[in-house]
C-alpha cells in the first residue's frame, strides 16, 4: 500500500466514526425527545450502529452512559412523584376517615347521654303523669333506641372503614418499598 491511500483510508475511517458519533447523539436526542426507553440496544437500533461501537467507542460510550443515566434518574424522579402522590391519597383518606369516627363518636355519645336524661323523665313522670302521657315517652325512648343501634352500626361501618383505609396505606407502602428496591436494584 502506499501511503497515501493509507492516509486517505485513515481519513475515511475517522469521518465514517464522526458520522456514526453524529448518528449516535440525533438517535439519543430522538429518544429523550420520545422519553422513549434510552438503553444501549434502543440507542444503537435508532443510530443504525451497533452495540460493539457503542463499547469500543470511548465518545459513544460516554454519550451513551450519560443518555442512560440521565434517563434512570428522570424516571427516578417520576416514579418518586407517582409514590408521594399515592401516598398523599391514602393519608387524605385515612385522614378523612379517622375525622368521620371522631364525629361519629361524640354523636354517640350526645345521644346516650340524652337517652339517660329521657330515661330519668320517663321514671319521674311514671310517678306524676297519667298512662296517656308515659305511652307518648315510652314511644319516644323506643325510637331514641332504634337511633342509638343506627348511630351504633354507623359508627361500626366507619371504624371497618378506617381499618380497610390503614390496611391499603400500609400496603401500599410495603409495594412502594419493594418498588424502589426494585428500582436500586436495576441500577
Amino acid at each position: 500500500m502506499r501511503p497515501e491511500s493509507t492516509t486517505a483510508a485513515i481519513a475515511a475511517r475517522r469521518r465514517q466514526t464522526q458520522d456514526k458519533l453524529a448518528q449516535v447523539a440525533t438517535a439519543i436526542g430522538q429518544l429523550r425527545r420520545e422519553r422513549g426507553t434510552v438503553t444501549v440496544k434502543a440507542i444503537a437500533r435508532r443510530a443504525a450502529v451497533s452495540t460493539t461501537f457503542l463499547y469500543e467507542n470511548a465518545a459513544a460510550r460516554a454519550m451513551v452512559k450519560d443518555a442512560v443515566t440521565a434517563s434512570r434518574n428522570r424516571q427516578d424522579r417520576a416514579g418518586q412523584a407517582e409514590h408521594d402522590h399515592i401516598e398523599a391519597a391514602w393519608r387524605e383518606r385515612a385522614l378523612n376517615a379517622e375525622a368521620e369516627l371522631t364525629r361519629t363518636q361524640s354523636e354517640v355519645t350526645v345521644l346516650r347521654q340524652r337517652i339517660g336524661e329521657l330515661m330519668g323523665h320517663i321514671r319521674d313522670f311514671d310517678q306524676v303523669v297519667p298512662g296517656e302521657s308515659v305511652q307518648a315517652l315510652v314511644t319516644e325512648n323506643t325510637t331514641l333506641k332504634h337511633r342509638v343501634d343506627q348511630l351504633a352500626r354507623e359508627h361500626r361501618t366507619l371504624q371497618e372503614r378506617l381499618d380497610g383505609a390503614r390496611s391499603n396505606l400500609r400496603f401500599a407502602d410495603k409495594r412502594i418499598a419493594a418498588l424502589e428496591v426494585d428500582l436500586l436494584e436495576a441500577r
